[in-house]
C-alpha cells in the first residue's frame, strides 16, 4: 500500500518524502540551484509565448507588395537612335520573301532548266545568284520544286548547290503546292 501512496501523490522539492526518493537529475539540480529546462504539467502557468500567426500574415503580406511594386516598374532599356534613310533615295525593289526554286523538265537526255521564283537563271549562275540573294537575308530558307519527269539527281544538285550558297533549311514542295509569295 505504500508504493502505491507513492506513486499516486506527487513528491515536490523540499517536502519529507523528497529525501526518500533518489532522483539523480533533481538532486543535481537542486545542489546546482539551476532550474529545471522544463515544466510539469499542473505547476503554474507556463512562460510566455510567441503567437507567429500575425507574424506571417504580416510576412505574406509583404511579399506581395513586393511582387506588385516589382511588376508595376516600368523596365529601363538602352535607348538607342537608329539611322534613318534618306528620304531622297529611290527604294529598292522589295525581294519577295520565300524564294521558290524550280527544276523544271525540258526535253529527254537534256538538262531541266532553273528558275528561281519564276525567274530562268542558267545552271551555270546558279550558285553566284542564290549567294546575292541570301547574303542580305535573316531567314535563309528556300523552297525546291521538281517536276515530275526530273531525275531526282538535279534536284540534290539544286538542294547542294543552295547549302553552298548560304541557304540553311531547304523545304520540298510538290507540283500542285504554292506559296502565298509566290
Amino acid at each position: 500500500m505504500v508504493g502505491r501512496e507513492r506513486s499516486k501523490r506527487r513528491i515536490w522539492p523540499g517536502t519529507p518524502l523528497a529525501d526518500q526518493v533518489s532522483d539523480v537529475a533533481d538532486t543535481r539540480a537542486r545542489e546546482e540551484q539551476f532550474p529545471m529546462a522544463f515544466s510539469m504539467a499542473g505547476r503554474g502557468a507556463s512562460g510566455p509565448q510567441i503567437n507567429v500567426t500575425p507574424l506571417i500574415d504580416v510576412l505574406l503580406t509583404l511579399i506581395i507588395m513586393f511582387m506588385l511594386v516589382v511588376s508595376m516598374d516600368p523596365e529601363y532599356g538602352e535607348k538607342a537612335q537608329i539611322p534613318q534613310p534618306n528620304q531622297t533615295e529611290t527604294p529598292a525593289v522589295p525581294q519577295p520573301r520565300t524564294v521558290v526554286i524550280e527544276v523544271v523538265w525540258t526535253a529527254k537526255d537534256q538538262p531541266p532548266t532553273v528558275k528561281i521564283n519564276q525567274e530562268d537563271v542558267p545552271w551555270t549562275d546558279l550558285e553566284s545568284r542564290l549567294t546575292r540573294i541570301y547574303l542580305s537575308r535573316v531567314e535563309k530558307v528556300a523552297f525546291v520544286r521538281g517536276d515530275a519527269d526530273v531525275d531526282f539527281q538535279y534536284v540534290a544538285d539544286v538542294i547542294d548547290l543552295a547549302h553552298h550558297a548560304g541557304v540553311q533549311r531547304v523545304g520540298l514542295m510538290t507540283q500542285n503546292q504554292t506559296l502565298a509569295g509566290e
